[in-house]
C-alpha cells in the first residue's frame, strides 16, 4: 500500500519499503492500564549452535567488504526456525509482563500473517512538531549488579550510527540535539544509546522523515544503498518485516507519529515460530564474538516461548 502517512491507524512496513507498507485504519481506538509481572521467565536451558558456520562465513564475508573499503558498516542477520503450537496471545502477554520497557506488540494482517516481539528502539516520535529519536547500538550481555565494559568496537559502532542519524535528518529538521551516550538495559543486553531531539521544520511531512531514516544504521549499514543491496544478495533468507518499522500514525493529532523499528521480533505460522536476530559488522568485528551477540539476542524471545511452551 502507498502510504502518503497523513492517514490515521496502525502502520506495517517491511525492510526493503518501498510503499508497500499495510495499514490498519483506526475506526475506533481503546486504551487500558496493564500491571506487569515482571520476571516471570527463566533462561532458556540450551541454546542450539544450527547454523553457526553458514553465519560465521557471512560475518566474515561482511568484514572483507568492509575492508575492502566499498562498506563501512553492515547489519548482517540469520532466522531461527522452531516448532510452536501455542497461542500467540498467551506469547504476548507474557512479553508485556517481561518487558515493560521495550514496544510490545501483537500484529495480524491477511496480507502479512501474525507477528510479536518487544522491541526496544523508536524509530521516531513526532507530536506538537517536536522530533524525538535514538541512536541505538552495540550489544553486551546484562550481568546482574555489574555495569557494561565497552569496547572500541561498540563505541565507534554506537559514533556511526549517531552522525547518520543527525546527518540525514539536518535538511528536515532544525536545533537537532544529541544527548550524552549512555548504556540502556534491554531485557537481558544492555546497548549504546543516545536521545536525539529537534523541531520538525514545517515544510517536512511524516513521509519525509521516515524515509531520512529508515533503514537505519543499527538495522541496515553504512552506506545504506550498498549495505542494504549486500544484505539482500548475502544473508540467504528474505527479512519481510524484521527490521522494518511499525506503530500509530496521526491518532493523537495530525502529523503526529510514534513509530518503533521492528526488532526483537518473531513470525508465528502454523505449527512454527521465526525468530530473527543480528548484529552490525564493521573491520574490527570477531566472528565469534558476533554469533555471541546473536544468540544473546535471541534469548528474550526463546525465553519466552520455552515458557509458553512449558
Amino acid at each position: 500500500m502507498a502510504l502518503s502517512f497523513n492517514e490515521k491507524g496502525f502502520v506495517f512496513a517491511p525492510f526493503d519499503w518501498q510503499d508497500n507498507a499495510v495499514l490498519i485504519r483506526a475506526d475506533k481506538v481503546s486504551t487500558s492500564s496493564f500491571e506487569a509481572n515482571i520476571g516471570l521467565v527463566g533462561e532458556v536451558d540450551e541454546l542450539s549452535e544450527t547454523g553457526k558456520q553458514p553465519f560465521l562465513k557471512l560475518v566474515q564475508k561482511g568484514v572483507t567488504q568492509i575492508k575492502q573499503g566499498e562498506l563501512k558498516k553492515v547489519v548482517l542477520s540469520r532466522k531461527i526456525d522452531l516448532e510452536f503450537h501455542q497461542s500467540p496471545l498467551e506469547v504476548f502477554q507474557r512479553l508485556i509482563e517481561n518487558y515493560a520497557k521495550a514496544f510490545c506488540y501483537l500484529f495480524h494482517h491477511p496480507k502479512v500473517g501474525i507477528w510479536c516481539g518487544a522491541t526496544p528502539e523508536t524509530l521516531v516520535y513526532i507530536t506538537k512538531g517536536e522530533l524525538k529519536t535514538m541512536s541505538l547500538a552495540a550489544t553486551l550481555p546484562y550481568l546482574e549488579g555489574t555495569q557494561p565494559k565497552w569496547g572500541s568496537k561498540e563505541i565507534e559502532e554506537q559514533e556511526m550510527v549517531s552522525g547518520y542519524i543527525l546527518e540525514q535528518l539536518s535538511e528536515i529538521a532544525n536545533g537537532l540535539k544529541m544527548e550524552a551516550v549512555k548504556s540502556s538495559k534491554a531485557g537481558n543486553l544492555w546497548h549504546l544509546k543516545s536521545e536525539i531531539k529537534g523541531k520538525l521544520q514545517s515544510s517536512a511531512s511524516l513521509k519525509d522523515v521516515v524515509k531520512a531514516l529508515h533503514p537505519t544504521p543499527a538495522v541496515c549499514g553504512i552506506p545504506t544503498k550498498e549495505a542494504q543491496q549486500f544484505i539482500q544478495e548475502q544473508e540467504g533468507y528474505a527479512r519481510t518485516f524484521y527490521t522494518g518499522f511499525l506503530g500509530e500514525l496521526n491518532l493523537e493529532e495530525t502529523t503526529s507519529a510514534s513509530l518503533f523499528v521492528n526488532l526483537r521480533c518473531m513470525e508465528i505460522k502454523p505449527g512454527k515460530a521465526s525468530i530473527f536476530v543480528g548484529g552490525g559488522i564493521t573491520s574490527a568485528s570477531d566472528t565469534e564474538k558476533e554469533w555471541t551477540e546473536t544468540q544473546n539476542k535471541s534469548k528474550t524471545l526463546l525465553n519466552i516461548l520455552q515458557f509458553v511452551s512449558h
